[in-house]
């Protein structure tokens, strides 16, 4: 999850660059500002951020959290009106 400025040249361009290598390394676009990417094991997820530090823009906010797949796939999508499907059950299945 990241919260960049993006008042002046070099910062849109900062903020464009990092986006796209997040991209680069495999992470997917869930909300606006909000990238998610699926590690197999909790080393490889400390790696994975490890990469992204290397990267990181020089203001701005940038968030990790780390979940396992159950808590992930417990997420739940609330909208106006009731949903039932599979999107609000832990039936969810992430294929990269």
């Amino acid at each position: 999850m990241f919260d960049l400025p993006v008042e002046t040249v070099k910062q849109r361009r900062q903020y464009r660059i990092f986006r796209k290598k997040l991209i680069n390394e495999g992470f997917l676009m869930i909300q606006y500002s909000v990238y998610v990417r699926v590690c197999v094991t909790q080393k490889s997820a400390k790696y994975m951020e490890n990469r992204v530090k290397t990267f990181l823009p020089d203001n701005g906010t940038v968030q990790a959290l780390m979940l396992t797949e159950k808590q992930y796939n417990d997420m739940h999508f609330l909208v106006g009106e009731k949903v039932e499907d599979v999107r609000n059950t832990s039936d969810r299945t992430v294929i990269l």
